[in-house]
């Protein structure tokens, strides 16, 4: 009698731990994937206020002519795979949960130049050339 009765808590405990395990482990996944989706989306709208401060930046220097310059200050998000700065656009290509994505600003000037990708705090100078805008990081 007392074998049947151990069993039947084995039994029981089992089920419980299995009904347990069949309710968390769903949640876990729904909410890595959540997560995941929102640090992407934040690092686009990261790298979209970026290019858009770079772009307008750039506008602005070139219209008050050739000796202008300014430097400013941006956190570049993780996960930036490319950058291109190319006659009157800077795009940024970013790796997200989905692939990779770009992110696009045009300028009303030619730009060229370099600003680096890895993650962190960098300084982005701006400066007036005579026909263009010329772009560099540190």
């Amino acid at each position: 009698m007392r074998r049947n009765k151990t069993a039947q808590i084995s039994m029981e405990y089992m089920t419980i731990v299995g009904f347990v395990m069949v309710v968390t482990l769903p949640l876990i996944i729904i909410y890595y994937n959540y997560a995941g989706a929102t640090v992407d989306e934040i690092n686009m709208n990261q790298l979209l206020q970026i290019t858009r401060k770079i772009a307008d930046t750039s506008d602005s220097v070139y219209y008050l002519g050739k000796p202008s310059e300014t430097t400013i200050k941006l956190y570049m998000p993780n996960n930036i795979k490319y950058v291109n700065i190319t006659d009157n656009e800077i795009s940024f290509t970013i790796q997200t949960i989905a692939g990779l994505s770009d992110i696009v600003a045009s300028t009303h000037v030619n730009i060229s130049g370099t600003v680096p990708i890895s993650s962190g705090i960098h300084y982005i100078n701006i400066k007036a050339e005579d026909y263009y805008v010329n772009i560099s990081g540190y």
